[in-house]
């Protein structure tokens, strides 16, 4: 790691500084150059992982000068967790606009699990989080912020879904839904590691083998 990079990380890798979107005062931010210097940080940490890639790489990649990704970023710990920000987001923006509510039980729990997939907008995700378990001794707020802002969330809708479900009487009172949630989200990785595949079929060979477990009539499976 060189010596700009270990200014990224603060002996339990938390934030020694502030992100770009945290700053007050100064010229206006051009959000093109931000955008740039976020997507060249995204690659490098898929091709080279958070300790190796360097700011170096990311402001000849982003086509920029040092001095401007540090105007709008501290350290390298700060520009990864705003890179992260960047993706959860945009895989929020990618979900269908769908009312969960009014759809068959089934296809709730299938669009939920679907939901669940690492790389539902970003082919590369699972990569990062093999990254971000191998970082943790160094850099453990990584994970932290992979599990509150990108698995939190999107295992906690399916929760959610499901706790409504058996509200409902669509599913079995004595259902585990967490455990059903852990299932369906480490399906992806199981699958991942197993074969490599990209996960495309996932959600519907796990929904088609969970749903008659679970659900409170199996015949329903629309």
């Amino acid at each position: 790691m060189s010596g700009e990079d270990r200014a990224g990380i603060a002996g339990d890798g938390k934030e020694t500084g502030r992100g770009a979107g945290s700053r007050a005062g100064g010229r206006p931010r051009d959000p093109a150059i931000e955008e740039a210097i976020i997507r060249a940080t995204r690659k490098r940490l898929v091709a080279d992982g958070y300790s190796q890639m360097t700011i170096g790489d990311i402001v000849a990649d982003a086509g920029v000068t040092r001095p401007t990704l540090y105007r709008r970023w501290a350290n390298k710990y700060d520009l990864v967790v705003d890179a992260l920000a960047y993706g959860f987001r945009a895989q929020r923006e990618a979900y269908p606009d769908v009312d969960m509510d009014t759809l068959p039980a089934v296809e709730a729990f299938r669009e939920a699990v679907r939901r669940l997939d690492p790389r539902y907008h970003n082919r590369g995700a699972m990569a990062l989080h093999g990254n971000f378990m191998a970082e943790v001794e160094r850099a453990p707020g990584l994970l932290e912020q992979l599990r509150e802002h990108g698995v939190r969330p999107r295992c906690g809708e399916l929760t959610q879904i499901l706790l409504r479900l058996r509200d409902r009487g669509e599913i079995r009172e004595d259902v585990d839904v967490d455990t059903v949630v852990t299932l369906c989200f480490g399906s992806y990785f199981a699958d991942y590691l197993r074969t490599g595949g990209s996960g495309a079929d996932v959600a519907d060979r796990v929904v088609g083998t969970l749903w008659p477990a679970i659900a409170a009539h199996p015949g329903d499976a629309g």
